[in-house]
């Protein structure tokens, strides 16, 4: 029971890579090749959200895959393209 829940924790990062890796290629390609990669991406997400939840419940899936699409997003955003991460944005 316990090595099931952890494929299913395994595809809920793959998950969330996958989409985090959707959102880079939106940014890092240009024309065709950018909408065929955001494309692949999220088919491949899907398919690993969809077997996540063959073993964990909705929530414990959806909140590995958030957590891990938006820490890589953010990781990326920050190694790749330079971007600020601030704790906390002055108004």
């Amino acid at each position: 029971m316990n090595s099931e829940r952890n494929k299913g924790y395994a595809w809920a990062i793959s998950a969330g890579f996958n989409a985090a890796l959707a959102a880079i290629s939106a940014k890092f390609f240009s024309s065709q090749l950018k909408y065929a990669l955001v494309v692949l991406f999220n088919v491949i997400m899907w398919g690993c959200y969809v077997n996540s939840m063959k073993s964990l419940s909705s929530l414990q899936a959806t909140v590995t895959n958030f957590a891990t699409n938006f820490l890589s997003s953010g990781m990326s955003g920050y190694f790749l393209f330079d971007e600020a991460l601030p704790f906390k944005e002055d108004a």
